[in-house]
């Protein structure tokens, strides 16, 4: 075998290993995926239920509500005139609150309930010091 002959071949090999690797990859990706999705956008698509995805928008107001002796709490993501019914067992971040941005992690039920199993707060990135304080307190006078 000839030296150009033997780098042709090894150059086709790295090829096709690379090739593999590269569809093992994207494989991994697309399984592991997590769509987000506004309430307008998740009551118009009907994802199936064993479908995980992202919900996100606002807690509405009054709709907090905590079932007595466990940690299971019911809340409506609100966006617009579109409201979805999240039900989740377990704590809740600091910053989650009535009006307050929320991104929920789960499926949709065929009751129409959204199953989640994570809940995170949204914040903005806006500092406000805490009432009575002018600057932070970690900016000198």
């Amino acid at each position: 075998m000839t030296p150009r002959r033997r780098r042709t071949l090894a150059l086709a090999a790295m090829l096709a290993l690379l090739a593999v690797a590269a569809a093992l990859l994207l494989g991994a990706l697309r399984h592991n995926l997590n769509f987000f999705l506004a309430p307008g956008e998740l009551l118009q698509q009907r994802p199936d239920p064993q479908q995980r995805l992202r919900l996100g928008g606002v807690v509405e107001a009054g709709s907090l509500q905590r079932e007595p002796g466990s940690m299971t709490v019911r809340f409506v993501v609100a966006e617009g005139e579109h409201r979805v019914p999240v039900r989740y067992s377990g704590l809740l971040p600091d910053l989650f609150g009535e009006g307050q941005g929320v991104v929920a992690g789960g499926r949709l039920a065929r009751d129409g309930v959204f199953e989640a199993h994570e809940v995170l707060a949204k914040h903005d990135e806006n500092y406000r010091a805490p009432v009575g304080e002018s600057r932070p307190a970690w900016v000198k006078p």
